[in-house]
């Protein structure tokens, strides 16, 4: 086993982990959160699903970009949001449980939109990309459903053992998520450099504040809803885009311009969670 799978696993089992926490503290009420209030779920669908990988068509239509930062943009455009932004969410003042329902909802809906979109983007552009609808199905499953599933049933089953579980688990899956991050980022850094060239930079820029934008204005006036619903547009899950682009074009290095759209995602939306923790903070205090 080499390091780079070595790598590839720690990061697998930090947000399997990071879900399995979700699911110690998650109820069945907030897994139903975004399903029974229609409007708020067919706004947060157009966002995510619709809205903003046209925005990314934009982009690959209107600028000269590399391959591999058009395959990565597309793959990304069409994946659902990636299962660490419940906590980032709620650092923005977002209620957790539509973060958490919203998280589960996509996850389920891209196993079917996943494909279609994939026909649609092959469709418009002379680059043909494949990925098995089984393929999405067991990384949807793996990723998000079975460590969600797992955590909710020690706290239905064991209620007694989520104490002692909670804090220890999620301390090892962030430890976990860093060292990959970091190990990553100092095996490819001078790659990831190079990718920042030919718009590629603009580009994910534009991604990531498209999707705060218009996630933030289809969230509607609530500010705990345009919270969650400006990060889960702007964020996608990495795992899914990384196997659609190296299933694809095995050639080709994915992994410094997935990496260099991870840095400037997180670097992008702290801005912003910054903003609606201080638009949350004088809301209390406003009488």
């Amino acid at each position: 086993m080499d390091a780079k799978t070595l790598i590839l696993l720690a990061l697998q089992f930090a947000i399997m982990g990071t879900v399995f926490t979700y699911g110690l503290e998650a109820t069945r009420d907030d897994l139903l959160y975004v399903v029974r209030r229609p409007g708020l779920l067919v706004r947060s669908l157009l966002s995510v699903l619709v809205i903003v990988p046209l925005v990314i068509v934009g982009c690959i239509y209107f600028l000269e970009l590399p391959q591999p930062t058009a395959v990565v943009l597309t793959a990304l455009a069409i994946s659902p949001v990636p299962p660490l932004l419940p906590q980032k969410q709620k650092k923005a003042g977002g209620v957790a449980p539509y973060g958490l329902g919203l998280l589960v909802v996509l996850a389920l809906v891209s196993i079917v939109t996943v494909p279609l979109s994939i026909k649609f983007f092959n469709w418009l552009f002379a680059q043909p990309v494949a990925m098995a609808p089984g393929a999405i199905t067991q990384i949807v499953l793996k990723m998000i459903i079975a460590p969600l599933a797992v955590g909710m049933l020690v706290a239905r089953f064991a209620p007694q053992a989520v104490p002692r579980l909670l804090a220890p688990v999620r301390r090892i899956a962030t430890l976990l998520l860093f060292a990959g991050a970091l190990v990553l980022l100092a095996g490819t850094w001078r790659v990831t450099l190079a990718a920042t060239g030919q718009w590629t930079v603009v580009a994910i820029v534009c991604f990531v504040l498209a999707g705060l934008l218009i996630g933030h204005w289809m969230g509607g006036p609530q500010p705990e809803h345009a919270s969650v619903l400006a990060l889960s547009s702007a964020s996608r899950h990495p795992a899914i885009a990384l196997a659609m682009a190296a299933g694809n074009f095995p050639n080709e290095q994915f992994a410094p311009t997935l990496l260099l759209y991870l840095i400037l995602c997180t670097i992008l939306a702290i801005p912003y969670v910054k903003w609606q923790r201080s638009r949350a903070a004088q809301s209390t205090l406003t009488p």
